[in-house]
Parts: structure tokens; sequence; C-alpha cells
């Protein structure tokens, strides 16, 4: 890291520790502030700091003072395995004397949820599912990276043609694990400019959302809803599965996100895709489709937790309090959006989230009030759409075990 990279790093972490917005709003906001900063610059900062904020909690806890410029230090000598000389010209000796001590404090001697990298609630909540052993597993898996997972858009080409065509042109890339449709890259490549992506042939998109696309398994002229479609990730893989026939609906209540879709639909050669605007979850054009729709996908608002990965900075913005709050909204919002389906059809309800709260829970309050809702295994659609995961009444997904972000999933028929 050169003296340039630290002080923009350093100024780029002091507005970011606040923790009033999220990191990627933040980092964006100083790159457009700071637009002489080169690729490479970029990179260093971004690394740097997302770093700091994945193991956060075991860096405060190893120095006495969690300034941003000790925090920074700190991750440079302990997680990047920096010498603590080599950092005399970033900070006084005595702090590169205490960067000494830094780096012989072993992290295993820490409390089990400051290794665990989980705030004391989250912990909580956690030791109610599992043992330490088992905390600590699952919470390193959040402390890695996220790979670059692509879903291979089957309107435009087949996945061997595009693991060619990247394989070619020097990429690391290899198929996903479960999902039929995807491909994982080594490294963070810029794709935004390849060829595959302007032709839509590619989608930037986590195997563990494709999966869940796959679990509605919708079919070729069906009606089809994705209740709360955001920017559409999951929206165009239903579209690529009916291979552009029917019909299927993107309600979202944000402007923002819906437009954010546009582009990425006419890239994708799709015509049977419908985004809609909505105001909430009994908005009219909804109760207009009451009982007519074959499959809905509910990928409800959530904490995220599942995203840890790519999102570190929601361990601090997310607090017992606010999970409580999105309890009563997504109950809300499956209520509703099981009023759209067909007697027969299926329902899918899904977060990136594994609290139970968020979950297991709401799915078994929304059956008991719901008797003409029956759930159907998620292990036993896995298997009818040969797909090779091992799971029971609901799909669970978690980074130490699968390699994906954290995401659970329930499979409902009306009868």
């Amino acid at each position: 890291m050169t003296p340039t990279q630290f002080d923009a790093t350093l100024t780029a972490l002091r507005a970011l520790l606040p923790m009033t917005q999220p990191a990627d709003a933040v980092l964006s906001r100083f790159f457009r502030e700071h637009h002489k900063l080169g690729p490479t610059d970029r990179n260093v900062i971004a690394e740097a700091l997302f770093g700091i904020l994945r193991r956060r909690m075991m860096l405060e806890a190893v120095i006495e003072k969690p300034t941003p410029r000790a925090l920074l230090l700190a991750y440079l000598v302990k997680l990047n395995g920096m010498n603590p000389k080599a950092l005399a010209d970033y900070a006084p000796e005595a702090d590169i004397k205490a960067l000494g001590r830094v780096k012989a404090i072993k992290a295993e001697e820490l409390p089990i949820n400051v290794q665990a990298e989980f705030p004391q609630w989250l912990y909580d909540r956690l030791k109610a599912l599992m043992d330490d052993e088992a905390i600590l597993a699952f919470g390193r898996g959040f402390q890695q990276s996220a790979p670059l997972d692509l879903r291979v858009n089957t309107q435009l080409a087949n996945r061997d043609e595009v693991l060619a065509a990247l394989g070619a042109g020097g990429g690391d890339v290899v198929p996903t694990p479960y999902s039929p449709l995807g491909l994982r890259l080594a490294g963070k490549p810029a794709l935004n400019k390849h060829p595959l992506f302007l032709n839509g042939k590619i989608e930037v998109q986590d195997e563990g959302s494709q999966l869940l696309g796959l679990l509605l398994a919708p079919k070729r002229g069906e009606m089809v809803v994705d209740f709360c479609a955001g920017a559409g990730g999951k929206t165009l893989l239903l579209g690529a599965l009916m291979a552009s026939t029917g019909r299927v609906y993107a309600f979202d209540v944000a402007e923002k996100r819906l437009s954010n879709l546009k582009p990425r639909l006419k890239r994708s050669g799709l015509s049977n895709v419908h985004p809609q605007l909505i105001a909430h979850e009994h908005d009219a054009r909804i109760k207009r489709l009451a009982g007519k729709i074959d499959r809905v996908l509910v990928d409800a608002p959530c904490s995220g937790l599942g995203t840890l990965r790519r999102n570190p900075d929601l361990r601090y913005r997310q607090s017992a309090q606010s999970v409580t709050e999105l309890t009563a909204k997504q109950a809300s919002i499956l209520a509703a959006a099981a009023n759209l389906l067909k007697v027969g059809g299926r329902l899918v309800y899904a977060t990136c989230s594994f609290l139970p709260e968020e979950n297991e829970r709401i799915v078994e309050a929304f059956l008991a009030a719901h008797p003409d809702f029956a759930l159907v295994p998620a292990g036993e659609v896995l298997a009818q759409q040969k797909i090779a995961l091992e799971m029971g009444d609901y799909l669970k997904l978690t980074p130490h075990q699968h390699g994906t972000d954290g995401f659970f999933a329930a499979v409902l028929t009306r009868r």
C-alpha cells in the first residue's frame, strides 16, 4: 500500500465507520469525489475497507483505542501480514511498537462471538440453534470474500459455449456445483464491457439466487409473478426458464430498482417480462390477478444477513429491533402474494437471511393461518430438477457449506 493509497483508504474509512449508510454506497460516493484515483488504487482501497469490515470485531479487540488509523494499521499487520517496521512512515514510533503487540495476540484466544464476527445480539440468536464450534465455522464462512458467480442466459447461449469462451479469454472459470446455469470466476474481473455481457449471454448472479428460480421451476406459457423483483436478476432467470413464453410480472415498490431492470431486460432478448411499479403489497394491480397466477416468487425484504460476505457492514446496521420490524412486513407480503396463486399453483418464499424468525417462523405462522396451503419439501423439488443438493423441508444455503450466500427458501402449494 503506497502512502497515497494509505491516506485515501484512511479518508474513506472515516466516512464509512459511522455506519449510517451502506458501505458500497459510501465507497461509490468516495470514488466519485476522488476521481483521480486509478483502478489499482480503487481495488486496494476497496479490498482494505471491506477486509476491515469483515474482521472489525477482532481488530477492535486487539487494539487499545480503535481509531480509524489504528484499525487500518492493525488490518495491514494482522490480516495483510505486513511487518510493523514497514509502516514507520505511516505512524509514530509508539504506535509501531503497539502493532508488534497486536501481531502477537492470537485470535483463537478471543471470545467466540468476536472470532465469528457476530455482535452479541446475533451470537445469542445463533447460540439457540448451534454450539460454539458450529457458530465459529458458520461465522468464518461469512468472513471470506464472495466469488463472482454468473448465470448463463439460456435464451441466447448454453453453459458449455460460455465456459469455453471465458476460458479461451484467459479466465479462471468453472461450472457452479449445483445450478446447471451457473459459472464461477476466480478473482473479480470487470465484465460490464465484456461482449458476452453486452450481448446478454451472461448476468452476474449468485448461485444461491439461481437456485431460488430453479425451485419455482416455471413452465412455458404460465403466468408467473416475481413479487419483490428489485433490479430483476431472478425475474430474468424466470423469463429464460419459460423460453420467453407466457408472462412474468415483475412487481416492486421502488421505481429506481425497476428502472435498473430495463437495460438488463433489453440485453436479455426476453419478451415475456412485464415490470410493474406497485405502491404496496395490497396494490389494486395485484388484486386484479388474484387466483390467476401459476407460480409466485416472494424474495422478501429481509435483514440481508446472508450476504455478509458482500455486505459486512450489515452486522452493525441491523439489530434485534430492526429484524422484529421486518418480520411483520414479511408476513404481510407473503399473505398478499399467496392470494395470487391458483389452486395447484406453487409459491416460493425466500430470504437472504439465516434467522428463523425471518424464515421458518414466517412460513409456519402462514401455514397455520392458511389451511389451503401445504409445504412441499425443498429436497424433493431439487431432486425433480435433477439438482444434486441434499435438503429437507427447506432450502438452507450457507457460504461454508455450499459456497453461496446465505439463503432460505420454502416451497408452498395451494390445495
